[in-house]
């Protein structure tokens, strides 16, 4: 990409980031799936993922660039082990590291062998941070032989910690009561979000992805909460909301 597209295009990014967090109806899960979009775009790599920090100090997997990663990521959670998962305890970047080095086979073998398996040659994170306070880690995933290079790892740090900022300053999480709440709420959106993705898919005969988008386009179109869109569809289908319904029954977008 020629320099003067690339700079216009970063621009172009850290103004949407931003516009997200105007108004007091900010969403915690659009903005990070937002977030993982451009992180793909902007540093050239296959795929990648973001983990908050629960209050007792594992990953709660939130959002992730594709259903594969998302998927991967949980079960990085589940088990324990993963990068975004060493990030997050050591607070510290994981430079770009290939999956089949013997590090990444000790510390990581059964997610260096998933994340092989969907074409992944190397992983790298960095935490979201706001000087000591670690809330997250963005792990980027890359598919080619050639490893990050230092500009792309210093614009991801530089976009994880405009995330960390972010989230802090919107919700006040001026300590960690507050953070818990705010995660716990993160946690029950994703299920609400999680739910309505299988419920759209099966009934639209559409991937999850595909669903994903669907209930993401439409929130973004008419300027409503994710979580609440997500909602909306769950009530459609139960039938507990005539409006809905007939909304997810016309509305493609």
């Amino acid at each position: 990409m020629p320099y003067e597209s690339r700079e216009t295009d970063l621009a172009a990014s850290f103004v949407e980031l931003a516009d997200t967090l105007v108004g007091e109806d900010f969403d915690v899960i659009d903005f990070l799936h937002t977030l993982t979009d451009h992180c793909v775009r902007l540093l050239d790599v296959a795929a990648t993922g973001v983990l908050l920090a629960s209050p007792q100090g594992r990953g709660l997997d939130v959002a992730a660039s594709d259903e594969n990663t998302r998927a991967l990521q949980a079960s990085s959670v589940e088990q324990g082990a993963g990068p975004g998962q060493d990030c997050l305890r050591t607070g510290r970047p994981i430079p770009d590291i290939p999956l089949d080095h013997p590090h990444a086979q000790a510390a990581w073998r059964r997610f260096s062998r998933a994340a092989r398996d969907l074409g992944f040659t190397s992983v790298a994170a960095v935490p979201l941070r706001l000087r000591e306070q670690v809330i997250g880690a963005l792990v980027l995933f890359n598919a080619r032989p050639t490893p990050l290079d230092a500009d792309r790892l210093r614009l991801a740090r530089a976009l994880a910690n405009m995330a960390a900022i972010s989230i802090l300053q919107q919700r006040a999480l001026r300590d960690s009561a507050a953070l818990a709440v705010q995660l716990r709420g993160a946690l029950s959106s994703r299920v609400v979000i999680e739910q309505a993705k299988g419920v759209l898919a099966q009934r639209r005969g559409v991937s999850v992805q595909d669903a994903f988008e669907q209930i993401r386009g439409h929130a973004r179109h008419h300027q409503r909460r994710l979580t609440d869109v997500a909602q909306d569809v769950l009530d459609s289908m139960a039938g507990a909301s005539r409006t809905a319904a007939h909304d997810w029954s016309s509305d493609r977008r």
